[in-house]
């Protein structure tokens, strides 16, 4: 069985494990919602009425189950609000095993304090923001309309606020996060401030009712939040210096490891390369004598000890006497064979040619006969004798 195939069970089994992790997370958080809610739903009633005091008026029931419905989902999401810190931290402790000493030690107080921005949001809205809207909303309303919310719509209003502004209040949380992952600087975002106080407006046209006094409650406060951002992440001075002391002693492992790898596999080759020559050792190589030359006739003995791209042969030392007056550099014109001599020619070039291939023959039957024979018992190799 491969690596690779040997792995995918292992991978699969630890998938599962975090799966079965997640799941034991989420019924914790249903649980705690659950055992929160029910002690609260009795008291379903007063929750709203106190929800409904910053309106200051009477509203009215369109559904015919809102009664019922909508106080029960109010204390739901007030249950969800209370067990919020209980939440993050399963979502923290399933995280958690993932992340690095240092890393631990920076979202320990950006959870805290996320919580606390959220709930202060809450706060800013349902004790700032709702009694100012409601009473400068009213008087807006045309003598002929009565001014009643309907329980509802009034729930939905109010949540969509606590939502916007909790969410919004996160800005330091926002900005200290970009300071401290490397992908800006505070003298950066101050340069950009402009910018920054302009997207603030733009959050808060998108995230609050379309009309001014939201927009503009929101957006002020993002800002200012902005500046204290800036100025906490100066506090962080500490947790970036550990940050980046961990980064570099992890890059240097990393590189030490991959080095140590590199270094294995070339052990790995060279072992297995001395392992090739141990094989190479069970073979020995029979040097060529001249025995082997003793089946050979006169005129094929000549022809394997002479070279004719030597210089320092002669063309007539190494061809037959027959051929030497062709050569003769004293007769410029060749004397004209007969038919007798013509065939004789032909005779001594066909056997010139059978002796060639019988030479070329024999010399592959000596190669093939150097690679393939075993070595001896008591013999000793090339190696050895050097």
């Amino acid at each position: 069985m491969s690596k690779s195939k040997a792995n995918k069970p292992e991978e699969a089994s630890g998938f599962l494990s975090h799966l079965i992790e997640l799941r034991d997370r989420l019924l914790r958080a249903v649980i705690a919602v659950a055992v929160i809610f029910v002690p609260l739903f009795p008291f379903a009633s007063n929750i709203y009425d106190w929800l409904a005091a910053p309106l200051a008026r009477d509203m009215i029931i369109i559904g015919p189950v809102a009664p019922f419905l909508i106080p029960m989902k109010l204390t739901l999401m007030v249950a969800f609000l209370i067990a919020l810190p209980y939440l993050l931290y399963q979502l923290w402790s399933f995280v958690a095993p993932g992340l690095y000493k240092h890393e631990k030690r920076l979202i320990y107080p950006l959870l805290a304090s996320s919580v606390f921005l959220f709930y202060l949001g809450i706060v800013f809205v349902y004790f700032v923001l709702l009694p100012m809207m409601f009473q400068i909303i009213p008087q807006f309303v045309p003598q002929t309309a009565d001014f009643k919310p309907d329980i509802a719509q009034y729930l939905d209003f109010v949540v969509m606020m606590f939502m916007a502004f909790g969410i919004g209040f996160e800005m330091p949380i926002a900005t200290i996060l970009l300071i401290t992952t490397g992908m800006t600087t505070a003298e950066k975002l101050r340069q950009k401030r402009p910018y920054v106080i302009v997207g603030a407006f733009i959050v808060g046209m998108l995230l609050t009712p379309p009309d001014v006094v939201s927009q503009v409650m929101l957006a002020i406060p993002m800002w200012i939040l902005f500046e204290v951002g800036i100025v906490a992440s100066k506090f962080f001075t500490v947790r970036l210096k550990e940050a980046s002391e961990a980064s570099d002693a992890r890059n240097k492992a990393e590189n030490e490891a991959h080095t140590a790898k590199a270094a294995a596999a070339s052990s790995a080759a060279y072992i297995e390369a001395d392992e090739l020559w141990a094989e190479d050792d069970a073979y020995t190589y029979e040097e060529d004598s001249d025995a082997s030359a003793d089946d050979l006739s006169d005129e094929e003995r000549s022809i394997l000890g002479k070279d004719p791209l030597e210089e320092d042969i002669d063309d007539k030392e190494y061809l037959p006497e027959e051929d030497e007056k062709f050569f003769d550099g004293e007769n410029d014109d060749f004397d004209e064979l007969s038919e007798e001599e013509m065939e004789a020619e032909l005779d001594r070039i066909e056997a010139q040619e059978k002796a060639e291939k019988k030479v070329k023959k024999k010399a592959k039957k000596r190669a093939k006969k150097k690679t393939k024979t075993p070595k001896k018992k008591g013999t000793s190799s090339k190696k050895d004798k050097k």
